[in-house]
């Protein structure tokens, strides 16, 4: 089955995150990104796949347009932020584990051992550049020196001296396994901005799994709501579509086909597989067919902090039998063989 079926005008819906051009590559780490610059279909979403050594920081920085939403795939990394009513959180993570940082709230990134850490970072914004943030070695650089050493002391010069414009990812030791702020009597965020989605409850179907973190289960994230989907060989992720938030997709393992649909005889279909990403409009109907022998796990992201969706089935099921069978043109019979609720993900059928 060939890539890029279509029968009409619709954008290309599917960008190869981890083959992006361009991007940061140094001694400590790697970033690839999209932006509406190089996926124009993601309006509302940008996203960045970085990679930080052991010790490697992505410096002390902030967004100024956008949240940032982030899962770790592999290793292990700390993250510190600091909030705008003065409380700081310092929180280690590892595979499975998610952080929400609101917009413009001051934070950094670190590598801790063993492994190099893989984490995927999304934002609520798709003209956001993770190389267009605020940066803390970016402002000291363009400081006059009187305002530096008044704000932070006669000490700040040699920080300016040793800048030599936004360092980005810098690198260094590995980080010791306790570490206290430098006040250490700073107060502790009483909203967490972590949470171990991969240890969040399974929700089962039949031929795969869900696991869900919207803001009622993670409440600080307010404008993104994250998903792991696990489907089956042969499964499918039923028609359905998101009446509230557009649908980010990164297939983390296996492979599988979407197909959308957004009205007036307008779809379009391709085919996803590791590294790969979808992105689907809000309101367009999609599926997701799970495609080869392997199970198939992707991270979703939509944006609204609301999980909202409506399936063809449930929809269907909602409605009179005479009714459909008006719609359909069919008898009633065939409609009573259709299904009699939604059921999210179908086993396949052999």
């Amino acid at each position: 089955m060939p890539d890029n079926k279509s029968n009409n005008s619709l954008p290309n819906f599917k960008f190869d995150l981890e083959n992006a051009p361009g991007g940061w590559n140094g001694p400590g780490g790697t970033a690839k990104q999209h932006t509406i610059d190089n996926f124009p279909v993601a309006q509302s979403i940008a996203a960045v796949s970085m990679r930080l050594e052991p010790g490697a920081l992505r410096e002390l920085h902030w967004h100024s347009i956008a949240a940032e939403w982030a899962y770790v795939i592999s290793g292990h990394c700390r993250i510190t932020v600091y909030s705008p009513d003065g409380q700081c959180e310092i929180s280690d993570l590892g595979p499975g584990d998610i952080w929400y940082f609101p917009r413009g709230h001051a934070h950094s990134i670190q590598g801790l051992q063993p492994d190099v850490c893989h984490f995927l970072l999304v934002f609520d914004n798709g003209h956001f550049s993770e190389f267009g943030t605020s940066s803390i070695t970016d402002w000291i650089t363009q400081i006059p020196a009187n305002i530096l050493t008044q704000d932070l002391g006669a000490n700040a010069q040699k920080i300016k001296d040793k800048a030599k414009g936004e360092a980005y990812i810098v690198t260094g030791p590995a980080p010791p396994k306790i570490v206290v702020p430098l006040n250490p009597k700073i107060q502790t965020s009483q909203l967490l901005h972590t949470y171990r989605l991969g240890a969040a409850p399974f929700i089962k179907f039949d031929s795969g799994t869900e696991q869900l973190a919207s803001s009622k289960e993670f409440p600080i994230s307010t404008t993104l709501t994250g998903v792991i989907l696990r489907l089956q060989p042969g499964a499918l992720r039923e028609m359905h579509w998101h009446p509230n938030a557009d649908e980010w997709q990164y297939y983390i393992s296996g492979q599988s086909e979407v197909g959308i649909f957004a009205s007036n005889g307008r779809t379009r279909t391709d085919q996803f597989a590791p590294g790969q990403v979808a992105f689907v409009n809000q309101g367009f109907g999609h599926y997701i067919k799970q495609m080869g022998d392997e199970e198939t796990v992707i991270l979703i992201v939509l944006n609204s902090g609301v999980y909202e969706e409506i399936s063809l089935s449930g929809w269907i099921a909602s409605n009179p039998e005479q009714l459909l069978a008006t719609n359909f043109g069919v008898d009633e019979s065939t409609i009573q063989s259709l299904p009699k609720a939604a059921r999210f993900i179908a086993a396949s059928k052999k």
